[in-house]
Parts: structure tokens; C-alpha cells; sequence
């Protein structure tokens, strides 16, 4: 049976999709020679944020473009976040049935902890790595094993759930399976691509893989 369950937060657990977008929009809008759109956001999903505005920019020095992201995503974070359906029923079967739940995310630690309590999901989660946490952010599996120790949890016995490709690599890296959310922006054709151990229609699908179900 699983007995440690991490999850990657943005477009996982918690639906942050359209505040992403729009603080990226908001960010880059007059900046960029040519016009970064959703189409070019949402493939870079997952990752650091200063990598991402280094990538978009184009620029070595990104501090003030990182400060303008936060100001917006702050200022609208808690009318654009809401957690992904059936998150919450979920995470209070695993937590009951005595599984070890944590986050691993390449966000900031501030945000994280926002959108966790703003949809009542913090207290399930017996730690948070945030990108803040680590020397590497995803796929590298540091966060992972952070995770795991800071849980008293073993490698042989946790999971991997996330919506993107850093995820599903991270847990390879680390070792683990992994389970890829059919809801992530990305489509479920690019997430088959890095051969993740399941792919979920259903948050509640994960109760059966956990091994769970009945209990």
C-alpha cells in the first residue's frame, strides 16, 4: 500500500490556471517585441517562475518583471483560485486512513500557503516544499525526498501526483511512481509523452491506487 502521497499544487490540487495566465499577461503586456500569450504560457507551466521570465524576456536581470507578477497574482489571488473538484472529499479519505500527504511545488512559499488555506486544504498536509525550500526545483527530486523525510515516510512507499511534465520526471528521478492529473491544461496526449505510472480522470481515482478503497 502507498503510505506517502505528494502533491504538486498549481493546476493539481488547486485550480490557479487563470490567475497564472492572467498575472503572465499582465507581466509581460508592452514588454516582449512580440506578445506572450496563453499559448506560449501554458507549455511552461511548472516551472520556476524566474525561469520562466528569464525564458519569455529574454533578459539575464528579470527582478523587476518577477515583482510585477507578484503584485498582480496577490492582488487577485483570492477571486481567481478555487481547488479542483473532489480535491477536498479526497485528501480527508487519505488523511483518515492514515497516509502521509505533503506538498511539493516550484511556487514561492507565500503563495503556496495562500491558496491552501483560501480553499481549506492546508491542514491535510503533514509538510509544504516549496521552491523557496530547495536548491533545485523540479525534476530534480529534491523536493521529493525533503518531502518524504520530513514526513517520516520512505521512498519505496510514496507517490507522485502532479499536472506536468516536471512532475511526472521528478518522480522518475526520485524513484517513485507517479500519477498524472487528465485535467492539467496541457491535455492528457502531452502528459503520455513522459510515460507516467497512471493518468487520473478523477481526484477520487486516486483512493484505489493509494490502495485505500473500502477502508
Amino acid at each position: 500500500m502507498i503510505q506517502t502521497v505528494l502533491f504538486d499544487l498549481d493546476g493539481t490540487i488547486v485550480d490557479t490556471n487563470e490567475l497564472i495566465i492572467q498575472s503572465f499577461l499582465h507581466t509581460f503586456e508592452g514588454i516582449t517585441a512580440e506578445p506572450v500569450t496563453r499559448e506560449h504560457i501554458v507549455p511552461n507551466m511548472g516551472r520556476p517562475l524566474i525561469e520562466q521570465m528569464m525564458f519569455f524576456s529574454g533578459r539575464e536581470q528579470v527582478d523587476d518583471l518577477v515583482q510585477k507578477y507578484r503584485t498582480f497574482n496577490i492582488a487577485h489571488h483570492d477571486e481567481l483560485v478555487r481547488e479542483f473538484p473532489h480535491v477536498r472529499e479526497t485528501l480527508a479519505k487519505l488523511h483518515a486512513a492514515g497516509v502521509k500527504l505533503g506538498v511539493v511545488t516550484s511556487k514561492i512559499r507565500q503563495t503556496t500557503e495562500m491558496g491552501l488555506k483560501l480553499t481549506e486544504l492546508y491542514d491535510y498536509f503533514g509538510t509544504i516544499v516549496t521552491v523557496d525550500d530547495v536548491g533545485k526545483a523540479k525534476p530534480d527530486p529534491e523536493g521529493i525526498h525533503k518531502a518524504v523525510r520530513e514526513l517520516g515516510g520512505d521512498l519505496s512507499s510514496a507517490l507522485m501526483v502532479g499536472d506536468s511534465h516536471y512532475d511526472i520526471e521528478a518522480a522518475h528521478n526520485a524513484g517513485i511512481p507517479s500519477v498524472a492529473v487528465a485535467w492539467s491544461l496541457k491535455g492528457t496526449e502531452y502528459l503520455k509523452q513522459y510515460k507516467p505510472t497512471h493518468i487520473i480522470q478523477d481526484m477520487r481515482d486516486i483512493v484505489p491506487i493509494v490502495g485505500i478503497e473500502g477502508k
